[in-house]
């Protein structure tokens, strides 16, 4: 009953944003006008901008793939992808990107992957995934000051916070993925707390059970802090992945016949976007994202595309990738939660416990 009542505060919640969201760009606009335009944008090129975003969930697909092998877990690529449509299903309709991680630490645990291993590989693909816009900030930050003065100045206060805030998630998890005490004594100690507070009964067997997850925990961790070269291809193939993505709104672009501006310029404008809207408490970024367009990338569409482009790049870069997880995401429901079998064949040796490799 309370997960039911959740979801539907859940739910209203995004219907809210949404509904707020599309007031606040088309008050007072002429939407037979706008439609049109959208209309006679290339499909070709939109096409195109579909392909960035399938690629962009394939490629954590890839990393989680190529991480459990590493960690001596046997995976099929396919159900790499179902995992990763999961987690951006999650993190499409929970505030800050919050709920992908611990769906897919559920679906991964019901195909037989150990949770602490799930949890050190997707702590990983995440400090990656941010680590990446941080260096993209402090880069233009640093850099790119000319940039900045020529499409940033409007909303400076909003791209710092955002670099700021990715930066402290960045190290916060770099330590508890990396410092075994410190994660298993913050476990340990709110299970404690639990227990005291009467949320949980006293069991020693629980305390025992936890304490083993948490040395699996760190036999992941320190197989990976002994193995660099895993992190640093991750950390390449994720700049590619986020490449990739930004890619969708330089087709938009090229949809409309638009010429002039360089992809350098319209990349870089989208991984501000994301840079700045990240770790907001929204869902997607939505309402934010499409201001923050509206704001940085008048030089690029001109005011006459302006809201049309807004239209497109963010139904690729956002909605599409909303529909596609979400189909994703009922089919894992199918092959994994409802049949209840696994789609994994994991070495025999590494459903309780990892060997790491050393």
């Amino acid at each position: 009953m309370l997960k039911s009542k959740k979801n539907i505060i859940n739910a209203m919640f995004i219907i809210a944003v949404f509904g707020f969201t599309m007031f606040s760009v088309f008050r007072g606009k002429d939407l037979g006008d706008i439609f049109s335009k959208v209309i006679k944008a290339s499909p070709g090129y939109l096409i195109l901008g579909v392909i960035c975003v399938i690629l962009y969930i394939y490629i954590e697909s890839d990393i989680i793939h190529y991480m459990l092998h590493n960690l001596g877990i046997k995976s099929k690529r396919f159900t790499c992808f179902l995992y990763s449509g999961v987690g951006f299903f999650f993190s499409c309709i929970t505030p800050a990107s919050t709920g992908g991680q611990p769906a897919q630490i559920y679906y991964m645990k019901k195909s037989k992957i150990p949770v602490p291993v799930a949890t050190v590989v997707l702590m990983i693909v995440t400090i990656t995934f941010k680590f990446v816009l941080v260096v993209i900030g402090l880069f233009l930050v640093f850099f790119q000051q000319g940039f900045i003065d020529k499409y940033l100045n409007g909303i400076l206060p909003i791209f710092y916070l955002g670099i700021v805030l990715n930066f402290v998630v960045v190290a916060a998890m770099m330590i508890l993925t990396f410092d075994q005490n410190l994660a298993k004594n913050i476990m340990m100690t709110g299970l404690k707390l639990l227990v005291k507070l009467k949320l949980m009964k006293k069991k020693p067997k629980r305390a025992e059970k936890l304490s083993k997850s948490m040395d699996s925990y760190n036999d992941a961790a320190q197989y990976l802090r002994a193995n660099k070269l895993v992190i640093f291809r991750v950390l390449f193939v994720t700049l590619v992945q986020r490449i990739i993505l930004f890619f969708a709104t330089y087709f938009t672009y090229k949809a409309f016949g638009l010429h002039g501006a360089s992809i350098y310029d319209i990349v870089m404008l989208q991984a501000v976007i994301s840079i700045s809207v990240e770790m907001l408490p929204l869902p997607g970024g939505m309402g934010i994202s499409e201001g923050l367009f509206l704001t940085i990338f008048i030089p690029i569409f001109g005011s006459d595309l302006l809201i049309p482009g807004m239209i497109l790049s963010r139904g690729l870069g956002y909605y599409t990738q909303l529909l596609l997880s979400a189909a994703l995401t009922c089919y894992a429901h199918i092959t994994i939660i409802s049949n209840n079998r696994p789609v994994i064949d994991p070495l025999k040796d590494n459903i309780r416990t990892i060997e790491c490799k050393h």
